[in-house]
């Protein structure tokens, strides 16, 4: 259970973190897409997020249907994203071409409460 605490207060920081700085800097969103364009910025995210994923899964596995689940599923996303940018770089910006910058927002406002759940069940 100590390990599901201390990934919940990583990942709800994290996601909280990312939102404010997404908030109080909107264009770093199509920033970010231009970014990743560039295949040498792709391959390193993609580096990054099967690390960070492979790391998440080897600690905290856990396929129970409660809180902690999202954490496994937080991890899972992140490798098999990072698998598909790092195997299908071109389809990878091909689909990240889809720059709505709406539909981002609405996604980043999910992961907010996704985060603040997160820090919630961490520190309570």
């Amino acid at each position: 259970m100590e390990t599901s605490l201390f990934l919940a207060k990583f990942w709800g920081s994290y996601l909280i973190v990312f939102f404010l700085v997404l908030v109080f800097n909107p264009k770093r969103i199509t920033a970010i897409f231009e970014y990743l364009l560039d295949k040498k910025f792709l391959l390193v995210t993609a580096f990054v997020a099967i690390i960070m994923g492979i790391l998440n899964i080897l600690f905290h596995n856990i396929w129970v249907s409660d809180w902690r689940l999202s954490i496994t599923l937080i991890g899972w996303i992140s490798l098999i994203v990072g698998i598909a940018f790092f195997t299908f770089p071109v389809k990878s910006a091909a689909w990240l071409q889809f720059k709505n910058v709406k539909f981002f927002q609405v996604l980043y406002v999910l992961l907010l409460f996704l985060g603040v759940f997160l820090l919630l069940k961490g520190y309570t």
